[in-house]
């Protein structure tokens, strides 16, 4: 069936999560970073997600910004600067305005111009959510926010991928899923959704039973993707 519904990941997808790190970094007061906050960018993230997997599988659900902030405060103490109230404050309050992506905006105005449903599907709160389609000014290109919330648990288990369906009523082969993470896009791929990973980092691709159907290293090319 033709693609009707254009899904993206937000985190890392639509929106730039070492952008929190990068701007504190730039930002006088918090010159104690400014050679190591990509490490800690990347700590951040990477605990994150682990605590969401590991979350998942327990059963131990928790709203995503407490996960985040576990996170931080994981990637603080590795990279020495778990005493630095100021730095944690700012992190925190600026993962609430991380940038979009460069591409995103024309992107996903491609999308709607073609008739596309397009939505995000994402581990993030309701909250947390908005504040970022807020931040980046994109909330008119959107239809709407999907969160785990509304099941409890993060991906990727098929509960958040049911949503989709869920809200418009759509086939799963109608779905173009699109996430940076490599293992979200394969576990996407195994439930029915054609699926786009957005490799930036030009990692190698996860060993797991699927693999994502398309690899991008941004997302401009997504409206060629569903046909448009």
């Amino acid at each position: 069936m033709p693609i009707t519904t254009c899904v993206f990941d937000a985190y890392g997808t639509l929106f730039d999560v070492a952008a929190a790190a990068r701007q504190a970094a730039s930002e006088p007061a918090f010159a104690a970073i400014r050679e190591d906050w990509p490490i800690l960018a990347e700590h951040w993230r990477s605990k994150q997600l682990q605590y969401s997997w590991l979350r998942a599988v327990t059963g131990a659900h928790e709203d995503f910004w407490i996960v985040t902030r576990n996170g931080l405060d994981w990637a603080l103490e590795k990279t020495g600067h778990a005493g630095d109230a100021a730095l944690r404050e700012r992190l925190l309050a600026l993962y609430w305005e991380l940038q979009a992506y460069p591409e995103v905006p024309a992107m996903l105005a491609a999308l709607k111009q073609g008739g596309l449903n397009t939505a995000i599907l994402s581990n993030g709160s309701p909250a947390m959510l908005q504040g970022a389609v807020d931040s980046a000014g994109i909330g008119d290109l959107l239809d709407v926010s999907l969160s785990v919330e509304t099941v409890g648990i993060f991906k990727p288990d098929a509960a958040v991928y049911d949503l989709v369906g869920k809200h418009f009523g759509c086939a799963r082969d109608e779905v173009l899923f699109v996430s940076s993470n490599g293992w979200d896009a394969a576990a996407a791929t195994g439930y029915g959704f054609a699926t786009a990973w957005v490799n930036r980092s030009g990692e190698p691709m996860d060993r797991l039973p699927w693999t994502p159907a398309h690899v991008l290293t941004n997302l401009t090319d997504i409206p060629k993707l569903t046909g448009l």
